[in-house]
């Protein structure tokens, strides 16, 4: 995966949604009153997955903060990730992480949102809600039923099944698409769990300025190095171009 040798780990912060404790991890640049991304990481992920730590490390390199933060139920966060996704929950605990980061004197009033898979749902769903100025997704799903079932639950832990697919993630974000702007989408070819049909609609539907990178061949996973880095090298650019003064 991308390399995640970061010794940075951040400022750890907490904060609630829906009366839930949510656990993450602030990576601030050496720059006054930065802008900020906030990462929401895939369906069973959390805050320390490599692309987040690598999109951390490098945005902080050109003076952007990241915040990586774990959904309720996943990693050192309260709730049960059985009962407790949804789309609608996930969008609820980004925007808190928002919110808890706005309320910062430190920060700039600027900030941009990063989704891997499921995360790249919530990231569409939530940003016309938002003053987000830049958004990139990877991977991301516009609809469930366009998911293929038997990869989704193969990739999750014991006691995940197809009831867990059917109950807690129906979702259709489509209708936010034409509100999009200023969105960088990435995709693989060849993903077998998020079809690359959906990047294109993200693409297609959205509103200028916006960018498509497909990477030929390239897994849901995003599993190849070649990918990885032009992923992160592409991602910093469309938020320094789009946060940075």
């Amino acid at each position: 995966m991308i390399n995640s040798e970061y010794v940075d780990i951040g400022e750890p912060i907490e904060f609630s949604a829906d009366g839930l404790v949510l656990r993450g991890r602030l990576h601030l640049p050496a720059v006054p009153h930065p802008p900020f991304v906030v990462g929401s990481h895939g369906l069973f992920s959390n805050g320390d997955s490599p692309k987040q730590l690598s999109l951390a490390r490098e945005l902080n390199t050109v003076g952007i903060a990241f915040f990586r933060f774990d959904h309720r139920g996943c990693g050192q966060s309260a709730g049960r990730l059985e009962t407790d996704t949804s789309l609608a929950a996930r969008c609820a605990d980004l925007r808190c992480a928002v919110e808890t980061l706005q309320r910062r004197s430190d920060l700039s009033t600027r900030f941009g949102l990063f989704g891997s898979s499921f995360g790249g749902a919530v990231c569409l769903s939530l940003a016309p809600e938002t003053t987000v100025s830049a958004l990139v997704v990877n991977a991301a799903p516009v609809r469930s039923r366009s998911l293929n079932e038997s990869e989704v639950t193969a990739g999750g832990p014991a006691g995940i099944d197809g009831s867990f697919y059917r109950e807690n993630l129906q979702f259709d974000v489509s209708e936010k698409l034409s509100a999009i702007r200023t969105v960088c989408v990435f995709h693989g070819s060849a993903d077998r769990v998020v079809p690359v049909e959906n990047g294109m609609e993200i693409f297609e539907r959205a509103g200028d300025p916006k960018k498509i990178a497909v990477f030929e061949g390239g897994d849901h996973r995003m599993s190849r190095v070649s990918d990885q880095r032009r992923f992160v090298r592409e991602a910093v650019a469309w938020f320094c171009r789009h946060l940075v003064d």
